[in-house]
């Protein structure tokens, strides 16, 4: 069932691509135009902001696992960004296998098996605080509406999850009620599993986010998306046009990263290309405009920021000696 929801997914996209193709050709024509002498130092310069926006992320990964005493090279964060985003936006089911190989190559970097999950989720709560972030002052700015809840919740989810590890980690006692309950259902003793519970709970003593630390890594996921859009902007003046309002390029931006998450297609192509011109277009931006910057920017954050993600993948790809085993197994053996 699954199979055919994603087969029908995709050909709706590919019939609203050529649907769109037919209806705007003499747009994508005008652009293409554009797009064929590019502003050479201006493409220079989104390309870089939009390597600094990657760096960023990476080196907000970096301060959370620092702050579990896991020291790498910077070199090495980087490439872990740029190849686990490839896996992610290129492959079926990509951030599942994103997921996993951060995991692993946090795991050869040095980090516990907790602490590389607990960098993980905290760091994807992050990131998804900082879209949200950069929504809310984009629509405040705009004068429109806000849903200012959603972000407090995440907020919240973040704060919560690091108190929440630490008194865990220096409390591990509180978990003897719940474990005692869950093997009672699974008619086994009341300590089964508590050894490698108290295990993986002392591991998490190593996180010791101080508030300095924690607030560079969410400027730093900040960053990563606002730079982002910025390299967005760059590309209206490298292919010879007036850049588009800030606000109008942020609120375009943060639509069409939300509509990315529905991961029909590989980068979702054809999804935030079309939020992406549909948003500029609604704040004001000619349409030859909007589709050359639109495929610019794609050209640079989707595509040379792809290759260069699989290139890092290539050059991390040997096999290392690890041990490493996933969170979810050695909660489930604890439970056995």
């Amino acid at each position: 069932m699954t199979k055919k929801l994603r087969a029908v997914g995709i050909a709706a996209v590919l019939i609203l691509l050529a649907v769109e193709l037919v209806l705007g050709w003499p747009s994508l024509a005008g652009a293409l135009r554009q797009l064929r002498t590019p502003h050479l130092g201006w493409l220079a310069l989104a390309t870089l902001v939009e390597l600094a926006a990657m760096n960023a992320y990476g080196r907000m990964q970096r301060q959370l696992l620092r702050s579990a005493g896991v020291r790498a090279p910077m070199i090495e964060h980087l490439r872990l960004a740029y190849a686990a985003h490839s896996l992610s936006v290129t492959l079926p089911g990509g951030p599942a296998f994103s997921t996993r190989f951060n995991y692993q190559q946090m795991r050869r970097l040095g980090a516990s098996p907790a602490i590389a999950s607990w960098a993980i989720v905290l760091s994807g709560i992050l990131s998804t605080c900082g879209l949200g972030v950069v929504t809310l002052g984009s629509a405040l700015a705009a004068g429109g509406a806000t849903h200012w809840q959603h972000l407090l919740w995440w907020l919240l989810a973040a704060v919560a999850l690091t108190l929440g590890v630490r008194h865990l980690a220096r409390h591990p006692e509180v978990l003897g009620s719940p474990l005692a309950v869950v093997n009672r259902l699974r008619r086994r003793p009341a300590a089964a599993g508590s050894d490698r519970l108290s295990g993986f709970l002392e591991q998490l003593r190593a996180a010791r986010l101080t508030p300095g630390r924690g607030g560079l890594a969410a400027l730093l996921a900040l960053a990563n998306w606002l730079l982002d859009a910025l390299c967005l902007w760059l590309c209206f003046r490298a292919v010879g046009e007036q850049p588009a309002p800030l606000t109008v390029v942020l609120l375009a931006f943060c639509a069409a990263m939300a509509a990315g998450t529905i991961t029909i297609v590989p980068g979702g192509l054809g999804i935030i290309d079309s939020a992406l011109i549909l948003g500029l277009i609604a704040g004001g931006v000619p349409t030859a405009a909007a589709v050359a910057a639109v495929v610019l920017y794609r050209v640079i954050s989707f595509g040379f920021i792809v290759a260069l993600g699989w290139l890092s993948w290539l050059g991390m790809r040997a096999p290392h000696d690890t041990t490493a085993t996933p969170v979810a197994p050695i909660v489930a053996d604890a439970l056995a």
